[in-house]
């Protein structure tokens, strides 16, 4: 039998981002709130600790900063015909574990979607007519505009101190800055990174090609900088160990060093480590939640916690398997279309050039994680979808972001993996190389989606959650066109090597080399309750005293790092929950 716990008035299942905002912004409400995290406590001093986190080993191979697969993994298949297998060593996404969530190892790149974006389907309705769209993809138009949500954008990037230049300013169009982004209501907290060799020599070519180069944005510092909860953020001195690291340094945004100190001393907040949700439990009727029940890692029991208000703020994957597991929402059907819990799972489409110069040195000792220039010339609102013969976009970026000599060594191809000759080009090719990379959408399909598996458990007991995906012609498609149009650029550069990495048509999913963790969909956010999970404030359509935080909010993908969206949706679900919600609980819309 479990434990029960003293009722509160909120419990958050997850600290990292969205957790740690709306445990900040409901905390100012003077409810009582406890935040549930499965794995361990950290902060900055002592767990990031210099030179202890600068092991590569440890954490950019070993990654000690993910989650273990023998304590919380899925199963995956590229087909419904396939037998999904247990993700039994990390390889294509990287989950993190402890307080902080991911938001402790990400390279800190942050974007806010195109204004064309939100509105996907009806923007290529409208240009293009319904028929340029595959029969089987499941793009939808998010149910709220990027004009309602540029406050809470403009919110997010100030508490987590984002570095950049802006394009768009109130509609003008600024010299240096991205000119395709959507509006701003103000420049960016603080001015850009100085860029790294490579991304001058990329932003130089780009330019004489009739592009136009900006600044990466990113939560890495460029100067001191002190947010609205007083937390304080110190130049980045671009030692490179950002993505798969915590930061020694306080310089890359992160919840410890956006929100975490400042939250902790609020008296009517609490937090547990340790605390592996479970599940969420239901009241008899079903229409509301009362409370949680998760196992107690250190006393090795389960506990019951009871509340009011369910916030689930876990990482995307996590979120889905809990509504899945507690029945919030109709778990998805791919073969009749229905139900909404787990469906348009998407995720991201990648490529790039490695460019290699005998006789010009790129200093690997410099570079930050969000380091270089980019362009967003082909972008999803510059593209002619019905002429390319693609739904989607990318942005490209060239920037240094560490001289790490095992995770960080492009040798040429055909360079042996081992022994004298593979000693003989690193000598030889080691800090001579750079590259342009290609971040692109991702669309959501009929037959991508997550669902329980029906053979295997976790160490609790409980289904793990399934994975159903694959590659489809229409994301090739634009990524063969970002070949096309970025093999020029980097021929123009002279280099004495150059090679390609970029997926073509008929290419399959593989779990085995690291792409992104930018898993997103399967708790979708609409208009409809037939093909979404939640409404447009984040809330479940079924029980309306459950939000749902995340990235799982998507219905496809955008072409950016999704951090900036989920932080500013999760700041627009903290200000109707404060404002409207807790005063009158019932369903939003």
């Amino acid at each position: 039998m479990a434990r029960t716990e003293k009722k509160k008035d909120v419990v958050i299942v997850g600290l990292g981002w969205t957790g740690a905002i709306l445990g900040m912004e409901l905390s100012n409400e003077g409810v009582e709130i406890v935040a549930l995290e499965r794995g361990h406590d950290q902060d900055t001093v002592p767990n990031f600790k210099y030179p202890q986190m600068i092991d590569e080993l440890k954490y950019g191979v070993r990654l000690g900063m993910m989650q273990k697969p023998r304590n919380s993994t899925l199963t995956i298949r590229r087909d419904l015909n396939e037998t999904a297998l247990p993700y039994r060593s990390l390889g294509s996404f990287l989950p993190g574990i402890g307080v902080g969530g991911a938001g402790t190892h990400w390279n800190g790149l942050n974007w806010r979607p195109q204004e064309v974006e939100f509105r996907l389907r009806s923007y290529v309705e409208e240009r293009w007519g319904a028929e340029i769209i595959p029969e089987d993809m499941q793009i939808q138009d998010y149910p709220l505009t990027y004009d309602e949500l540029e406050p809470f954008f403009t919110r997010f990037e100030r508490v987590a101190g984002i570095s950049g230049k802006a394009g768009n300013i109130k509609g003008q169009i600024v010299e240096g800055g991205n000119p395709f982004e959507g509006w701003r209501s103000e420049e960016y907290p603080m001015p850009p990174m100085p860029t790294t060799w490579d991304g001058a020599k990329f932003a130089e070519a780009a330019k004489g090609a009739g592009l136009h180069p900006f600044p990466s944005p990113g939560g890495i510092a460029s100067t001191a900088y002190v947010n609205e909860y007083g937390m304080q953020m110190g130049p980045c001195n671009h030692c490179g160990f950002c993505e798969r690291y915590g930061c020694y340094q306080y310089s890359k945004s992160s919840p410890q060093t956006a929100i975490l100190d400042a939250l902790r001393r609020k008296p009517n907040f609490e937090y547990r480590t340790g605390a592996d949700v479970l599940r969420v439990e239901m009241a008899p009727d079903g229409k509301t939640a009362t409370g949680v029940t998760y196992f107690d890692e250190n006393a090795q029991e389960e506990v019951f916690q009871p509340a009011d208000l369910v916030i689930l703020a876990a990482y995307q994957l996590h979120n889905v398997h809990l509504m899945l597991l507690s029945g919030i929402g109709q778990p998805y059907d791919p073969n009749t279309g229905e139900g909404v819990t787990g469906r348009n799972y998407a995720y991201q489409m990648n490529g790039g050039f490695t460019l290699f110069f005998k006789d010009e040195v790129f200093n690997p000792f410099i570079g930050t994680g969000a380091n270089g220039m980019s362009v967003d010339d082909y972008g999803m609102n510059q593209n002619d979808f019905g002429r390319e013969g693609f739904i989607g976009g990318a942005y490209w970026r060239s920037g240094q972001t560490n001289g790490q000599p095992i995770r960080s060594m492009p040798l040429p191809s055909g360079t042996p993996t081992w022994g004298s000759d593979w000693k003989k080009a690193v000598g030889e090719w080691y800090g001579h190389a750079m590259s342009i990379g290609s971040h692109g959408s991702h669309m959501s399909y009929r037959n991508n989606y997550l669902d329980l598996d029906p053979t295997y458990t976790d160490r609790l007991g409980r289904p793990l959650m399934r994975m159903t995906f694959n590659w489809h012609p229409n994301d090739l498609r634009m990524n063969e066109f970002m070949k096309a149009k970025m093999e020029p650029i980097a021929k123009a550069l002279n280099p004495d090597v150059m090679q390609a990495g970029f997926k073509g048509q008929g290419s399959v999913y593989d779990v085995r080399p690291y792409q992104t963790t930018h898993n997103v969909g399967g708790s979708v956010m609409g208009e409809n309750p037939r093909t979404s999970a939640v409404n447009r404030y984040l809330q479940a359509w079924d029980k309306h005293n459950i939000f749902v935080m995340g990235s799982g909010a998507f219905p496809q993908n955008t072409q950016y790092n999704p951090t900036g969206m989920v932080g500013g949706l999760a700041y627009w679900a903290a200000h109707t929950i404060r404002t409207d919600y807790l005063r009158n609980p019932r369903p939003l819309v």
